[in-house]
């Protein structure tokens, strides 16, 4: 690699550095369209060597001086590990995919956008001789790989190399937009966990019957086999391999509520029943319904350990499983399937102690 290379800050005409086929191509004999004048800039940099999985790559990376870290040419690297690209030149982007991850990079700018969440490293893609380079915090931190840096030597390692970890959770959303699916666990909105999934994850019940990504719905409690590796967003998103439901049963046509318990109620036969405010959970739930606890309904924490029925009680924030079956007067009244509770630090450790 030479020492000095030339960093194009304008937008190009590009249509010719794509291939007959839709994935990223190499632009080395990408020639300036005449009507257009680069402006360029030049500075000096030091040449950085890749090692991925133990073999040398034949591209190089480079390191510019004062720099915080090396640049490494994304097409060469991210197929290596795995991933399809495909170049817009309207844009100035690359779409990365690969499973249940999808990622988008722009020259020039400091915004990656992770399963279409955004995030920032700290430098900016640089299209660099007709080749995009991104920051090695790339490789790590969005590509899930492990990235090791040494003077001027850059070693990378495929994520399929790292342990996996499990996380327990019920349901509380399941996405399908477009060839990017996702099952949400241990909250609603900007917490929990966001499960990404794609065509290797498996799917099963306990005694191990295979299922399908449609045969899971809100409201199942479930154990996931995901990558320690997660996206920097609220909430974090991980690759899964596997789902396993551990309910014995599944009743698809759940409804969800996610609140505050406004109000605790019981009647002369003793029966308990709680009216929820908050935010439904699909377009068939209740924004406020009155739940009400019998001797079936399931009541846990938010990683699915049991808890008692004395800590559901007033300003108890939880999510509330039902059936369609509602009676109709305002609020609803319907029967609990299973009660979720966020407990506070100090509920989860009282409640520790009692089991």
């Amino acid at each position: 690699m030479k020492p000095l290379m030339k960093k194009s800050l304008v937008v190009l005409t590009l249509s010719t550095m794509m291939s007959t086929g839709a994935a990223y191509a190499s632009t080395d004999n990408v020639q300036p369209i005449n009507a257009l004048t680069p402006i360029t800039t030049q500075a000096a940099t030091s040449p950085v060597t890749i090692n991925l999985n133990g073999e040398p790559l034949s591209e190089y990376g480079y390191q510019t001086p004062n720099a915080a870290e090396s640049m490494l040419p994304l097409r060469a690297v991210a197929e290596k590990l795995g991933y399809t690209l495909v170049w817009n030149p309207e844009t100035l982007s690359v779409d990365l995919n690969k499973g249940p991850i999808f990622t988008t990079v722009k020259t020039g700018e400091d915004s990656y956008t992770i399963n279409k969440m955004l995030t920032t490293l700290g430098t900016a893609p640089e299209l660099v001789d007709s080749k995009l380079y991104v920051p090695s915090s790339f490789v790590s931190k969005i590509l899930h790989a492990s990235v090791a840096s040494q003077g001027n030597s850059v070693s990378i390692t495929l994520a399929e190399q790292q342990k996996k970890v499990q996380a327990t959770g019920v349901i509380t959303a399941i996405r399908n937009e477009g060839n990017h699916s996702s099952v949400q666990i241990q909250g609603v909105g900007m917490n929990g966990l966001v499960l990404n999934v794609g065509d290797e994850t498996e799917y099963q019940m306990l005694d191990e019957t295979k299922l399908s990504l449609s045969d899971l719905h809100i409201g199942l409690t479930v154990v996931a086999e995901h990558s320690l590796a997660a996206t920097l967003s609220l909430p974090p998103q991980t690759p899964t391999t596997k789902i396993t439901v551990l309910d014995p049963k599944r009743q698809a046509d759940l409804l969800g509520t996610a609140g505050q318990i406004e109000e605790v109620r019981s009647n002369d036969a003793g029966k308990t029943s709680f009216l929820i405010k908050g935010t439904k959970l699909s377009d068939q739930s209740q924004s406020e319904i009155v739940l009400q606890i019998s001797d079936e309904t399931t009541l846990i924490n938010k990683d699915g350990d049991p808890i008692d029925k004395s800590l559901l009680v007033k300003g108890t924030q939880v999510v509330g499983f039902y059936g369609p079956t509602m009676t109709r007067s305002l609020p609803p009244i319907g029967n609990a399937w299973k009660i979720v509770v966020d407990l506070k630090e100090e509920q989860e450790q009282d409640q520790a102690v009692q089991h």
